[in-house]
């Protein structure tokens, strides 16, 4: 039987090879744009390692301002109002029995103004952290559920997933950004210096500017990719956490049930944020897998919650009943 402790362990090892599958593709496709751009000069390979510098560099630098003001454009942009144990006494002891079950600092708490339930956390880490609920999950689930949810979320900022999704989301970016200007100058330019060109280098240079077009076209599919499967991971990760924090993985199953089958649309959300929420608040829910989705279908996120407790999985009845987001 599938434990909480297997679960955070393979979804670990997981998100960290696809981490590392960006930041090599990164360095690769600035490798192969400088070389692109330096054909015929006598000095691609040098064109070719500046390239890679630059490319890693410019992922660097966004991940860096991400690392430290993503967290406050994400709550801005969500319309998220932050509030006070005063406000809202009964959602701050959960957060507060979430956080201390975490071993993590009260994070801050924020309201979102919008009757779909959902929930997300933010931060660079748990000292930095942020946690934001909608006022429709307060009004819709019970205090079980809810610590279920706020489990979830904690686990989040517990496993510094936080800051994984937000560097992760800047290189992505920083992929189709390089995309975008090596496309742009392949078509003004020609794509390099073919002039001056030397004996048995046109060949090699050629292919590699038209891999260079092909990679530039591919990136954005693999970006999107590599963040659906980085969240999706994660995904499955907090959930197994959240049965560890609160002991109660019946909590979480009957949240998600719920947040399944509510056809409240989240106007805040945006695809820049979706990938944050408990619940992909853009998407219905599939009846398979959708690789461009940022999260697991809800039902398998159930039938995994089950399998912690040795229960069967859903059946076909109610798993059509399950119509709500993925």
């Amino acid at each position: 039987m599938a434990t909480f402790y297997s679960e955070e362990s393979a979804n670990r090892r997981n998100s960290f090879l696809l981490a590392l599958l960006v930041i090599a593709f990164l360095a690769a496709f600035g490798f192969v744009i400088g070389y692109a751009i330096g054909y015929g000069t006598g000095d691609e390979v040098a064109f070719g390692i500046g390239a890679l510098v630059i490319a890693v560099g410019i992922g660097s630098l966004s991940a860096l301002f991400s690392y430290y003001g993503g967290d406050k454009l994400v709550l801005s942009s969500s319309h998220a109002k932050e509030i006070s144990a005063q406000q809202a006494p009964a959602l701050y002891d959960v957060i507060n029995e979430m956080a201390v079950a975490a071993g993590v600092p009260m994070p801050k708490v924020y309201i979102i103004d919008d009757p779909s339930p959902n929930a997300f956390a933010t931060g660079r880490d748990p000292q930095h952290s942020s946690v934001a609920v909608t006022s429709g999950l307060l009004q819709k689930m019970d205090r079980e559920e809810l610590q279920g949810v706020l489990g979830h979320e904690m686990s989040h900022v517990r496993n510094y997933d936080i800051r994984f999704t937000l560097i992760v989301g800047v290189m992505v970016g920083s992929m189709a950004l390089l995309a975008g200007l090596f496309l742009r100058y392949t078509f003004f330019f020609g794509g390099g210096r073919r002039g001056n060109s030397r004996e048995g280098g046109g060949g090699l240079a050629i292919i590699m500017i038209l891999l260079g077009v092909v990679m530039s076209i591919v990136s954005y599919f693999f970006g999107a990719l590599v963040q659906m499967a980085v969240s999706r991971q994660r995904e499955y990760l907090a959930d197994a956490s959240s049965v560890e924090l609160t002991r109660n993985p019946h909590g979480l199953e009957s949240a998600l049930a719920k947040l399944a089958s509510d056809n409240e649309p989240l106007h805040s959300a945006n695809g820049a944020t979706q990938h944050l929420y408990i619940v992909n608040p853009l998407k219905k829910l599939g009846g398979g897998s959708n690789l461009f989705s940022t999260h697991p279908p809800i039902v398998d996120r159930i039938n995994r919650l089950r399998q912690l407790t040795g229960d069967p999985p859903l059946n076909q009845v109610q798993v059509r009943q399950l119509t709500g987001l993925e």
